[in-house]
C-alpha cells in the first residue's frame, strides 16, 4: 500500500486488552475443532443448520516486491464457524528504512493465536485490539477480521481500506466501505502514538445463508476490480482456491493496464487529480490501475 503514514494528535495512552499470550499458531485444516451442541427438540421452532465456510486464498505481491513476498498478510482459522483476516502494511515506512511487512505479519500472527481466547469472546474488534497491543514491530497497517458463528452470524471489524463482500444469488448482498482521512490515506493501526486503535473499527454483522460467497481482500483487489467483475468471475468457479486465484490475477492485470478505468483512478479524478499535461493536450483523461500487493480470500458458506 503506497500511502502516507497518517499523523494525528491522539492520547499517548489508550486502554487495550491485557493478559497477552504468546501461543504460536499452526493452521490445521484437517483437524477442525468442533463444539458439542446439546438442545431439546422443538416442534414449533426448528433448530437452524450450523454453518461454516470453505476457504481459498491467493496473494500476488507488488511487481517491485516479489522477492520479499509483498507487505500484505492474512490468516485463516477453523475456529468456531471460521475466521478470516487480512492486514495491509503501509509502505511509507520504507522511507524510514523500516520493513513495512513486519508489522502486518506480526499483527496477523497474534490475531491467529488469540481467536479462541476467552477475553476475545468471538468479538473481532477485541481480537484486533489484543493483537495490536501485542505487536511490537514498528510500522502500521490496515486490517479487517471476520468471525463466523455456527448459527450463521458473521461479525466483521474493519480499520482502513481492506474490504469484504458477501455475494448472494449473483448479487452483492453486503459490502464494507473504506475509512479514509483523505484520498489514498486510510485509517491504520500503528506502532506509534498516532493512528487509530481497535476502537475506531467499523463493526458489521451479517446473517449468512448456505451458498453465500464471501470475498475479502486488501485494497489491491478492490482498487482494481469492480464489484460486478467480482460477481461475474465467481459465477464461473466452484473451487474457492481457483476463484481466489482468478480474482487476484484479474486485479493484477488491471493494476498494470495504463488504459483501464479502475475504481482507484475514478476516485482519484473525483478527488481532483488530473492527467499529465501531455494527456490533457491530447484530450485524454487520467486512467490506469493501481500496482499494489493483492490478497484475495474467498469463502463458500456450507452447512456442517
Amino acid at each position: 500500500m503506497a500511502v502516507p503514514i497518517f499523523r494525528a494528535s491522539v492520547p499517548k495512552s489508550h486502554p487495550l486488552i491485557n493478559s497477552l499470550f504468546s501461543t504460536s499458531f499452526t493452521d490445521e485444516p484437517s483437524k477442525k475443532r468442533r463444539m458439542l451442541v446439546s438442545c431439546a427438540p422443538s416442534e414449533t421452532k426448528p433448530v437452524r443448520e450450523e454453518l461454516t465456510f470453505c476457504v481459498g486464498t491467493h496473494l500476488i505481491p507488488h511487481p517491485s516486491k516479489v522477492e520479499k513476498g509483498g507487505e500484505d498478510a492474512f490468516f485463516v482459522s477453523s475456529y468456531n464457524g471460521g475466521v478470516i483476516a487480512v492486514a495491509d502494511g503501509v509502505s511509507g515506512w520504507a522511507e524510514r528504512n523500516v520493513d513495512p511487512s513486519l508489522f502486518p505479519k506480526e499483527l496477523m500472527a497474534y490475531a491467529s493465536s488469540f481467536v479462541d481466547d476467552v477475553e476475545v469472546n468471538d468479538n473481532p474488534q477485541v481480537l484486533i485490539g489484543k493483537a495490536h497491543a501485542a505487536t511490537s514491530s514498528i510500522g502500521s497497517a490496515t486490517v479487517i477480521v471476520a468471525m463466523l458463528e455456527r448459527n450463521g452470524i458473521l461479525k466483521i471489524a474493519n480499520v482502513g481500506d481492506c474490504g469484504l463482500r458477501v455475494i448472494r444469488e449473483g448479487k452483492v448482498y453486503f459490502s464494507t466501505f473504506p475509512q479514509e482521512h483523505y484520498f489514498n490515506c486510510p485509517f491504520q493501526l500503528s506502532s506509534q502514538a498516532f493512528g487509530q486503535t481497535y476502537r475506531d473499527a467499523v463493526l458489521s454483522t451479517v446473517e449468512l445463508m448456505e451458498g453465500d460467497t464471501i470475498v475479502m481482500g486488501s485494497d489491491g483487489l478492490f482498487d482494481n476490480v469492480f464489484d460486478h467483475e467480482i460477481v461475474s468471475t465467481l459465477t464461473g468457479y466452484r473451487d474457492v482456491a481457483e476463484a481466489a486465484k482468478t480474482l487476484a490475477n484479474l486485479a493484477s492485470n488491471h493494476s498494470l493496464d495504463l488504459n483501464f478505468d479502475s475504481p482507484y483512478i475514478i476516485e482519484a479524478r473525483a478527488s481532483g487529480f488530473q492527467a499529465p499535461f501531455w494527456k490533457k493536450i491530447l484530450g485524454m483523461k487520467l486512467t490506469g490501475g493501481k500496482p499494489d500487493d493483492i490478497t484475495v480470500v474467498v469463502g463458500k458458506v456450507t452447512s456442517l
